[in-house]
């Protein structure tokens, strides 16, 4: 799995998850799940596209990997540059919240640990 972290300014983007699905009506970075032989960038450009109708601009290294708790998903968090307004086409919102706005908000749970890595290094 795939997490795309893209930022403007101090803000993060963050989708809502529909409440039918895993983790529905939690906040998350989007993206999804990487094909067999799909590297970081493929998985961005496909997801975000089929998600939000952006095209990525560019994939940088993964910042964390973590498990998602009661899956067999290892979910990666990669630094992801876009071009274009997203809109929902899966998720039920967006947000570009800063992480002071993500620290009140429902989150699924790897990319809540995310956050806290964030404000880890925010705080150094």
């Amino acid at each position: 799995m795939l997490a795309a972290v893209v930022r403007r300014g101090d803000t993060f983007l963050v989708c809502q998850r529909p409440p039918h699905k895993r983790h529905g009506g939690l906040w998350e970075f989007p993206g999804g799940k990487q094909e067999p032989g799909e590297s970081d960038e493929d998985t961005a450009r496909r997801e975000l596209h089929e998600e939000l109708g952006v095209e990525v601009t560019g994939v940088g290294r993964e910042e964390l990997a973590i498990g998602d708790p009661g899956s067999p998903f290892l979910i990666a968090f990669v630094a992801t540059g876009i071009s274009g307004e997203p809109t929902c086409h899966e998720h039920v919102a967006l947000r570009w919240a800063t992480l002071d706005d993500m620290d009140a908000m429902p989150l699924a749970p790897s990319d809540r640990r995310y956050v806290e890595l964030l404000r880890a290094r925010a705080t150094r």
